[in-house]
Formats: structure tokens, sequence, C-alpha cells
């Protein structure tokens, strides 16, 4: 048993489809096909079912698929083992919510990669519940997520510090009538909406609408124009306040302060290209 075969069997098994899984890993599919047959053959028991809806694991399979994972991730501890140097290199994968990467992350990775030119880095975005899930599952080296985190595998340094405000479109300011209209967020999962949630119930408010976008440009856009309100760190909205095309009005305290995190794996063995991000985060102004 291979460890390129376990790649390919897991992500067979992520995807639910054999077309998926070769377009992920960048094979031919006709490869992807023969590899799992073979891994089959090898341990003599059927690892999928198969139907016209893709590829389920069969007990046997979903056994293999935790041994798979915990090996994997075994390998790429070994080889981050092995990456210590006074010149950090390689790949840093990172993740951010949105609204940190538009204004905090772009002079913080200037700054790391006019330090480590060598290292390759990747940023995604995401909510904070699907960065943390990456990170645990070790798609991500870390990611800058709202907070406090409290898991036993999560190591944490605090990084940003925002305050979040309630925004409307121009000339209104009465707290309880901008409450009653649309409230404008990303999807579940958004910290804002949470505090939204809470917010409005503390207000009274049961019967409330909420309209879901993925951008903050196109929820500023949706404010804008009168659509809805919604809740959104200061430093986010402030070109646009001082554009004239919102207005942004202070929450009560317990609800206007966000704290953001970067996170990773308390247990995994950092490279130098993480441990070189961390000094860097904690050195910088920004910190809490």
């Amino acid at each position: 048993m291979e460890s390129g075969d376990l790649k390919i069997f897991q992500a067979v098994a992520r995807e639910g489809s054999i077309t998926k899984a070769a377009q992920v890993l960048n094979y031919v599919q006709s490869n992807v096909t023969t590899r799992i047959q073979y891994l089959e053959a090898q341990l003599k028991i059927p690892l999928f079912r198969r139907s016209n809806r893709g590829m389920t694991l069969t007990p046997a399979g979903e056994n293999l698929l935790d041994y798979t994972n915990k090996i994997l991730i075994l390998m790429d501890e070994a080889v981050k083992s092995t990456q210590y140097s006074e010149h950090p290199a390689g790949p840093l994968r990172l993740g951010s919510i949105e609204t940190t990467a538009v204004i905090h992350l772009t002079p913080l990775l200037t700054e790391y990669h006019s330090l480590y030119p060598d290292v390759n880095l990747s940023l995604i975005t995401g909510a904070t519940h699907g960065l943390i899930q990456k990170v645990l599952d070790y798609e991500l080296d870390g990611a800058f997520v709202y907070g406090p985190i409290n898991h036993p595998d999560i190591g944490h340094v605090a990084a940003f510090e925002e305050e979040l405000v309630l925004i409307s479109k121009p000339g209104k300011s009465d707290m309880r009538e901008l409450l009653t209209k649309p409230m404008l967020f990303f999807d579940v999962g958004c910290t804002h909406r949470t505090k939204a949630e809470s917010f409005l119930s503390e207000k009274g408010f049961t019967n409330y609408q909420i309209m879901e976008f993925g951008t903050l440009e196109v929820i500023l856009g949706g404010v804008s124009a009168g659509l809805g309100v919604s809740m959104l760190p200061q430093s986010s909205i402030a070109k646009a306040e001082e554009a004239g095309i919102i207005a942004s009005h202070r929450l009560p305290e317990g609800y206007r302060d966000l704290h953001v995190w970067f996170v990773h794996r308390s247990d995994s063995i950092y490279s130098t290209t993480l441990s070189s991000l961390l000094r860097l985060i904690t050195q910088n102004g920004t910190v809490l």
C-alpha cells in the first residue's frame, strides 16, 4: 500500500466521484480508477459503493479513510520537521475572514514577503468556523479568524482589534427604526451575524429578515441603496462612510468589540515559514 494510492483514495472519498477527484488531483481519470481498483484488489474488499449518484464508502472504506487521514497527516508533519532552516522557504497556506483580508493583511503579508521572498504564500477567505475546520484538517497552516477560540487542538495569537458598527443608508439615525429593516450579511457562520442576532433578541426583535450576500462590496452596495442595514467592522466601512454612501452607528458595549486571532494547530510541528509569521504578528504594532 503506497502513500500515493492513499492520497487518491482520500480524494475520491472526499469528492464522492472519480471524475471530481481526478480534477482536484490533476490526474487522468483512468489513472484514478486504476489505482482505486488496485487498492481494492490488494485489500480484497470493496472500499466504495458505486451508483449513478457517485461513490460512497463501505464500512471497510470508512475504516481505511480514518487511518488514511492519520497516516497522511503524520507524513506531512514528517516533511515539515525537516524544513527548519535559518531561511524560510516553501509553501505557507493561509486563510482569513474577508474583512480582515481586505483591510489588514496586505501590509502584513507584504512585509512578510519582503523578509522571506522564497516562501510561496497562498490565501483563501471564508467564515470563521469553516477556516478553523480547515486548520484542524491540516488544509491550512493557519488562519485569521474572530475569537477567542477555545479548542484543545488550536493554538492562537492575538492579531487585530476591531469595532463592530451598525451601518445604514445616510440620513437615518434612530436605532430601533433601523433594526426593523432587513439585515444584510455573509452566509451562516459569520461572526457579525451571530452578534447581530443576539443584539436583536436583546432588543425584543424576533421576526426579522436576513439577506445573505457573498462579498463585502455587495453588502455595502445594498446598504447604500437602502435595501437594508448590516453590522461590519468599522475599518472595513471607513472609506464608504467617508465617501458618504453609508452611515455608521455605534453599538452598545458588549456588542462592539471584535478580536481577530491567528489560529494554528497546537499539536503540529511548525516549519520556519509558520514560526516566522507568528513572530511577525506578535511584533506588529496592530496586536491586541
